[in-house]
């Protein structure tokens, strides 16, 4: 049975026991994640200015709107005090300061009406981390930044949990991901030879679970959760922030959700940092990623079939 957990109770340990077995964790807005809503929203608002940053699409060209996005987004994700409320809010959250680890934290838009899609604004499609080279301790934080709706969120597939999915994974290595970015940037115009992981059959999305949580209330969830970005009519741009993080203890002892169809190379283990004093991870745990994970053979039927239910602990 599939639960979300609503402001549990929990330690740590627990608490990635449980998300390693495919439940979701919600919590109210920590003080840390509300600072880091209120700056992201300062740099959205400076940016837009007198225009509603949720409506500004139905009045600018693409290309504008791109231009703003772009002005902001990397500001954000590399910005000193994002990564110091980062920090925060996962001390706020029960993590062990010097067993966690964290990547910088991305702000994410989804524009209406298939205004703007590609690029700065990629809209997903239904996807595992793991098929990215995110390691199967990886956990993901999401919130979003304004209110949000259930036709402008993000949506869970999770009778997809414990069942193998055809995927382009095995074609994957984050590293020569970097590299090819990096050539194109070297050499603008030149076509990107890149190829995403995406689901190579069809897929029955339903039922699937959409979590609504006011502004800097936190999903939490594994990497493994199959999820996708929920197609936007609305009329409104969803704003939202995500950051993953891994704990040394599960990544020494190989420890994580359960891998049935990740069969990609490279680890994006280089890109974390301590929660405590911002090192890196040692270089020969990152090493034992760099290969990929093994595969499980898959269950004779899915683990998940019936409706989702909330729990508060």
């Amino acid at each position: 049975m599939n639960t979300v957990y609503y402001a549990a109770q929990v330690t740590d340990d627990e608490r990635r026991a449980q998300l390693f077995n495919g439940q979701i964790f919600v919590y109210p807005a920590l003080p840390g994640a509300t600072a880091l809503v209120n700056f992201a929203r300062q740099l959205i608002e400076e940016a837009f200015g007198e225009l509603d940053p949720e409506t500004a699409q139905n009045q600018l060209p693409p290309a504008a709107y791109e231009g703003i996005l772009n002005s902001f987004k990397p500001v954000f994700i590399n910005h000193g005090r994002s990564k110091k409320l980062v920090r925060q809010l996962l001390i706020e959250a029960g993590c062990d300061p010097e067993k966690t680890y964290f990547d910088v934290p991305r702000m994410r838009t989804a524009t209406s009406n298939r205004y703007l899609t590609r690029g700065i604004a990629y809209a997903f499609e239904p996807h595992r981390d793991t098929w990215f080279s995110g390691p199967l301790a990886q956990i993901n934080w999401w919130f979003p930044i304004y209110e949000h709706y259930p036709g402008n969120g993000m949506a869970f597939h999770p009778n997809y949990w414990a069942q193998a999915i055809r995927n382009g994974s095995a074609g994957y290595n984050c590293h020569e991901w970097y590299a090819e970015g990096r050539r194109i940037a070297a050499a603008p115009g030149t076509p990107d030879r890149r190829q995403r992981p995406q689901p190579q059959e069809p897929l029955m999305l339903e039922p699937q679970l959409r979590l609504l949580c006011p502004a800097g209330s936190m999903a939490v969830f594994s990497a493994a959760h199959l999820h996708s970005t929920v197609p936007n009519w609305t009329g409104k741009t969803r704003f939202s922030i995500d950051f993953r993080t891994v704990n040394i203890d599960d990544l020494r002892a190989h420890r994580g959700a359960p891998n049935y169809d990740s069969a990609c190379t490279g680890t994006t283990l280089a890109d974390y940092y301590r929660v405590s004093d911002l090192a890196p991870l040692p270089a020969e745990l990152i090493a034992e990623y760099e290969n990929g994970t093994p595969l499980l053979p898959a269950p004779e039927a899915p683990a998940w079939t019936a409706a989702p239910t909330v729990e508060k602990v």
